[in-house]
């Protein structure tokens, strides 16, 4: 389900998680036990109302906090659209001990690898992942603001909230393709005063409307104990965290009772067709149905429908309109479960040369052909067994976005019961090709659905709402308290007993051939993830050929000698297996994940895309196609035509840094068969690559299969790439003109360092506290302090010559150069100004203590690992990495910023309004101003 608590859905990392005087879920399935997880849990209520659940977990020195508050958009007043996610960002702005923007610095400074909140239409979530020793610090800070936020709230903070959350609208909405198009569809299905017919952001006007009053008011009705529940997930003792969870939300008060939402699911009379415009180059077809309620009867049917239709390279829509039609570029279906009812869509975007009217009929013949026949057993089997393979690999995370935590709170938040999923997946597992087939006939029909067009052409953006000037009220005016003070949570919880940074470790072997497998046992993993890493990428790309590496992988799973393109697709489908071949700039990659019982399979197509692909003509036609209409796409996306302009400004045409992995509309018509063969046949040879697997099997188990599957590879000369210098560019300032944008995208880049730089550790430290933290300077400068942004950050793309160091963010229109100067200005102050010993503390404990979360997952581990081989760095750096960012001091930092950031050149992009941004752009002073047509 396509579902914010449950997208992935997905939960533990093995079958059994054990804890003490554990709850377990019963199942009515006759499956084995190892065929149907649970997961092991306490749950009780404490006196004030609060639901706790308790899941031990020792693999990792991780644990995860959820909170889970019972309130949305489904619980908004009319006129206060989006207020629920409002709130949302002001639980982030300070409480009664906690100082603003204290939540981000305490949890990053202990190492937390996730920290986040989340609105959907039914609930509202807060989560962080700690390292175990900081369990404490993670109860004091969501304790506190359950309890305490009321006492500093004032109209400041909420006014900058108010500025950020428009520019999020801004972001997520008005300036991604296709945004405003989804939230046309939800208000025509939903009538005024339905509580799901409001985009969940809200509108500018909702937002800007809100006053103090509703904030505490808010405060007060919905974030009591009695209205949440707390997760705890990972490496615990039961007995302590019950004492700790009752020192923190014990003495908080009870609020009032809440009552549950409720509004009747509105029924679609005929069909209701509408187009909406956008800033976009391929037009969209959506289909639009209400659908039963999450985990009603018909949920699950719905499932099964959504992936035997539009669920991947297998599906029916998938197999008519992309690959035989070649009339759409992609399609979906899915289903959008919530709580009080669903919508079930099917979203196909246009081929170029196609028109909306013939993918929708397209798309009715293949509905209705499913209305009368159904699927067959085989489709139902491949969409059943890839959601399992689904679940069980999000199982693999403790927190986080649908992570076990996550998890047991959905299941508790709709159901009352946080051991549903066995059961969960057994109503999946029952599902038949005839239930599809009833619920097709019931509910995906011509005479009750939502069609829409997005086309080409300006959107609607609704009346313009002005940005107020700040409030002139005092700090803490307004301010209310909702419990009794208690004078030691002013201190924040000392750290639980020091772990040593303990990194799992990786083995290896070498085949014959030269071969290298590295792998990592995970013990009782329900999952694999294998990687085939090539120690080139796109740095292997001729000058007038950019794209061809990543034009050449994506051939591989289009025919090989022993299977065509769908019978791929189909196979791995049966597995509930996922491949994905691709490149980045250093690597090209075949990575294919599955469950332990399928991996002898997974492995053995893995092997054979690699290894005997086949190039077929006609799929290098389609595949020609489909990349021509991607790059089209991404001419849409303003974050990726700023990166792509940035870039090439940086390097010159002449370097394969300089493009997107796609490459060029050029490049893409000239590659040829024999250049996509050449390219593999160079780099695709056992020197110049590894075999990296993270799953439950040791080098016993793990050897015999990849001598079967990859021993017979004839051994050849590794490839070396031989890039040319990136191009020597002044300072100048490059604006790509977007008419009436919403909003500005920015990007500012220079030169920076490579993966062997021996001053990585104190660049990585530096640019920790410039760019790479929420609690950074630069985002908490653009977002916090002067409300320009939703998000600002800086990176550098370590890559085997020097990548592009960038600061990238959107800003709202008016602030473009307001913006972009605050950006130099504290690239400048690093350079100028030593970090503080408190910044450098920050950073280096970020770093390190939460390393321990890159082996959090099967997938996570894997691209760590494989990192370590693309760039010779040895299987034992991480267990030496600690210790190289310990010994970075304030000296070192403040050296790599002058070496990397100092005297520049500094090049700015911002795509945008022109004529609303370039007068302020001059004043810069940065050189030379170019400007460019909207690509």
């Amino acid at each position: 389900m396509n579902h914010q608590g449950i997208a992935a859905l997905t939960a533990a990392a093995s079958l059994a998680l054990a804890a003490a005087a554990c709850h377990r879920s019963g199942s009515s399935s006759s499956s084995s036990a190892a065929d149907t997880p649970s997961i092991a849990y306490e749950k009780y209520t404490l006196g004030n109302g609060l639901e706790v659940i308790l899941s031990e977990d020792h693999r990792l020195p991780l644990v995860a906090v959820n909170v889970w508050y019972h309130v949305g958009p489904a619980n908004e007043a009319a006129g206060r659209t989006g207020f629920a996610h409002l709130f949302e960002h002001m639980m982030f702005q300070g409480s009664k001990h906690v100082a603003g923007d204290g939540h981000f610095r305490y949890v990053e400074a202990a190492g937390g690898s996730t920290i986040n909140g989340t609105t959907d239409f039914d609930r509202t979530n807060y989560f962080e992942t700690l390292p175990s020793d900081q369990l404490e610090l993670g109860l004091w800070l969501e304790s506190d603001r359950m309890g305490y936020l009321l006492d500093t709230v004032d109209l400041a903070k909420l006014a900058n909230q108010q500025d950020v959350v428009r520019n999020e609208r801004r972001q997520s909405v008005e300036n991604r393709p296709y945004g405003l198009a989804q939230e046309q569809v939800f208000q025509t299905i939903f009538p005024p005063g339905h509580p799901y017919r409001a985009n969940v952001i809200g509108s500018h006007a909702d937002i800007q409307a809100a006053k103090l009053d509703d904030v505490k008011a808010f405060f007060a009705q919905y974030y009591a104990p009695n209205n949440a529940s707390l997760a705890i997930v990972g490496d615990i003792d039961v007995a302590a965290t019950k004492r700790l969870v009752e020192k923190y939300f014990g003495t908080l008060v009870r609020g009032a009772d809440v009552p549950k939402a409720r509004a009747a699911m509105p029924s679609i009379s005929g069909e209701q067709r509408i187009v909406a415009k956008d800033r976009i180059r391929l037009p969209r077809v959506v289909m639009a149905w209400v659908s039963p309620a999450f985990f009603s009867p018909g949920d699950a049917d719905a499932d099964a429908a959504a992936g035997a239709l539009g669920g991947g390279p297998s599906s029916r829509l998938y197999k008519a309109l992309v690959y035989e039609k070649q009339i759409a570029q992609d399609v979906t279906a899915f289903q959008q479960s919530m709580g009080l009812g669903s919508v079930f869509q099917i979203v196909a975007t246009v081929r170029p040369g196609h028109a909306p009217d013939e993918v929708e009929a397209a798309l009715d013949a293949e509905l209705d052909r499913f209305r009368q026949a159904g699927p067959d057993e085989r489709e139902v089997e491949r969409a059943r067994n890839t959601f399992e393979t689904g679940m069980l690999q999000g199982l693999e995370r403790l927190g986080g976005f649908g992570g076990v935590a996550d998890l047991l709170n959905m299941f508790n938040h709709y159901l009352g019961d946080p051991g549903y999923l066995p059961k969960y997946l057994e109503e999946h597992r029952r599902v038949t090709p005839a239930s599809v087939k009833a619920f097709a006939e019931r509910y995906l029909r011509r005479d009750a659905r939502v069609v829409q067009h997005v086309v080409a052409g300006d959107p609607d953006l609704g009346q313009s709402v002005p940005t107020p000037p700040p409030p002139k009220a005092s700090a803490g005016a307004g301010a209310e308290a909702v419990n009794a003070d208690a004078p030691w949570r002013a201190t924040p919880p000392a750290a639980g007993a020091a772990r040593a940074i303990a990194v799992p470790p990786a083995r290896s072997f070498t085949l014959p051939n030269g071969l290298t497998v590295v792998y990592h046992v995970r013990p009782g993993a329900a999952t694999v993830t294998a990687r085939l890493a090539l120690k080139t990428g796109s740095d292997m790309n001729p000058p007038d050929r950019p794209g061809l590496v990543n034009f050449a992988a994506s051939m591989l799973s289009q025919g090989t000698t022993s299977r065509d393109a769908l019978t791929l697709a189909d196979d791995l489908a049966q597995l509930g297996a996922s491949l994905n071949a691709t490149s980045t700039k250093d690597q090209a990659s075949v990575t294919v994940a599955s469950l332990a019982r399928n991996f002898a399979a997974a492995l053995d197509i893995a092997a054979d895309v690699a290894l005997r692909p086949t190039f077929p003509q006609a799929e290098v036609e389609r595949q020609r196609a489909s990349r021509l209409a991607s790059l089209a796409a991404a001419r849409q996306n303003p974050g990726t035509v700023a990166t792509s302009a940035a870039t090439l400004a940086l390097y010159g045409p002449a370097h394969p840094y300089a493009y997107m992995e796609l490459g060029t509309e050029e490049a893409a018509k000239a590659t040829s068969r024999d250049d996509l063969a050449g390219i593999w046949k160079k780099t695709f040879v056992p020197a110049n690559a590894a075999l990296v697997v993270a799953g439950p099997m040791d080098e016993g188990e793990l050897r015999p299969l990849v001598e079967r599957t990859f021993g017979g590879w004839p051994s050849g000369p590794a490839a070396a790439p031989a890039p040319a210098a990136p191009a020597t560019t002044d300072s100048r300032v490059v604006i790509v003109n977007v008419p009436k944008a919403p909003q500005t995208q920015l990007v500012v880049t220079s030169l920076g360092a490579p993966r062997s730089a021996p001053d990585y550790p104190a660049t990585l430290t530096m640019n920790t506290v410039l760019g790479g933290l929420f609690s950074s300077r630069i985002n908490l400068n653009l977002r916090e302090e002067h409300g320009y942004t939703y998000g600002a950050s800086s990176q550098f793309l370590f890559r085997k010559t020097p990548g592009p160091f960038w600061v990238t963010t959107g800003v709202r229109t008016d602030v473009t150069a307001p913006a972009a100067s605050e950006i130099l200005e504290e690239i400048r102050r690093m350079v100028s100004s030593p970090l503080t010993q408190e910044e450098l503390t920050l950073a280096r404990d970020a770093i390190v203590r939460s390393l321990p979360s890159d082996f959090e997952t099967s997938g996570s581990t894997v691209a760590t690992l494989s990192d370590l081989v693309v760039y010779g760095l040895g299987l034992d750096y991480y267990s030496k990495f600690p210790g190289m960012i310990a010994t970075v001091g304030i000296p070192d930092v403040q050296a790599a910023a002058k070496k990397y950031l100092a005297p520049g050149p500094f090049i700015v992009v911002a795509v945008g309004d022109r004529a609303a941004i370039e007068p302020g752009l001059r004043t810069l002073n940065l050189g030379k101003l170019e400007v460019e047509q909207e690509r």
